[in-house]
C-alpha cells in the first residue's frame, strides 16, 4: 500500500472548506490526475453519494467508482475501486482561526493482484502528486469561494 500525507492551512472558515471539498466532482480543479469527475446519483451529498473518477497517470486513463463514506463536521472520507486498484481520501480539517482551515490530507492506494508488484516503483510518483495536491488545493479553493 501506498500512503501520502500532507497537512496544510486553506484560507477558508472550516465548514466552507468542508463544504468545497465534500463534493468530490471538484477534484477536477486540485488533484493533478483528475481528468474528469462526475457526480453519479442526485440529491444531496451525504454518506454513499458516488462520483466516476477519470485519472491519468503515467500515460494511462483509468477510472474509479468513489462514494463517500464518512460525512462528520470536521472529516470526510472518500473510497474509490476499480478492478485493480482501492483508493481512500481521507481529509481531517482543524480550524486554525475563524478564516484558516488546516487540512490533513491523507491518500491511500492498495493495489490488487498483479498490480502491487509496482507498488514500490510508484511511491515516488505519488508523493510527487501529493506536493501538487497541498500546492493546487488552497488555491482552488479560495478560488471558488470567490
Amino acid at each position: 500500500m501506498i500512503t501520502v500525507e500532507r497537512s496544510f492551512v486553506v484560507g477558508l472558515p472550516l465548514d466552507e472548506l468542508v463544504a468545497y471539498l465534500e463534493d468530490f466532482s471538484r477534484t477536477e480543479e486540485w488533484d493533478p490526475g483528475t481528468v474528469r469527475c462526475e457526480r453519479l446519483d442526485g440529491g444531496p451529498v451525504l454518506p454513499g453519494a458516488r462520483w466516476r473518477n477519470t485519472s491519468r497517470f503515467r500515460g494511462r486513463t483509468t477510472q474509479l467508482e468513489y462514494r463517500l463514506v464518512a460525512r462528520e463536521p470536521s472529516h470526510l472520507m472518500f473510497i474509490g475501486e476499480n478492478k485493480t486498484v482501492t483508493a481512500t481520501d481521507d481529509l481531517g480539517f482543524e480550524a486554525e482561526s475563524a478564516t484558516l482551515t488546516r487540512l490533513n490530507y491523507r491518500a491511500s492506494l492498495r493495489f490488487k493482484g498483479l498490480a502491487r508488484l509496482a507498488t514500490p516503483f510508484l511511491r515516488a510518483e505519488f508523493e510527487r502528486m501529493g506536493d501538487e495536491v497541498a500546492e493546487r488545493l488552497p488555491g482552488a479553493a479560495t478560488q471558488r469561494r470567490g
